[in-house]
């Protein structure tokens, strides 16, 4: 095969999906003006949901991180289809919490969320919004990956 065509097979992936996942978050987390953002997954059956990505600064001050783990928010999120918000109470540890429904066709069920303040209507028509733009561009990079595949497998069969 033509070093061109190769060359063109091995570009085809390069937004790997979990790079994509993370610069996505740190979008969220700028737009939002906050420190924490991230991706839940929930299980085909909505019995749980788990954290795919947490961006969190150095040291997690809020402790978004175990108050994720702990404060039954994922249980809530893994039921939800529709956005989540949670006020900000620093008194019992709630940091403000946001998030929204990712639509995908290849994802069951996802939310974009971001965390470390008080959220109003206009951020979560925002993280709405960025939730969908997310959505689409994780499916294009999982199909370009899923494209380059089935080159590889092209190019394997060719004999070049």
């Amino acid at each position: 095969m033509p070093p061109a065509r190769i060359e063109f097979i091995a570009a085809l992936p390069r937004l790997d999906s979990a790079e994509l996942m993370a610069d996505l978050a740190a979008f969220a987390a700028a737009v939002l003006a906050v420190d924490y953002a991230g991706f839940v997954r929930a299980d085909p059956l909505r019995e749980a949901a788990r954290p795919v990505y947490v961006l969190a600064p150095p040291g997690d001050p809020l402790r978004v991180r175990p108050w994720l783990a702990e404060s039954g928010v994922l249980k809530e999120l893994a039921l939800s289809a529709d956005p989540v918000r949670l006020p900000r109470d620093p008194s019992v540890g709630e940091p403000g919490f946001l998030a929204a429904p990712i639509p995908m066709a290849t994802l069951d069920h996802g939310f974009l969320w971001a965390a470390g303040r008080g959220f109003r209507e206009r951020d979560e028509h925002l993280l709405g919004r960025l939730a969908a733009a997310a959505g689409r561009a994780l499916e294009a990079a999982c199909e370009l990956e899923a494209a380059a595949r089935m080159l590889r497998g092209v190019q394997a069969f060719s004999g070049r």
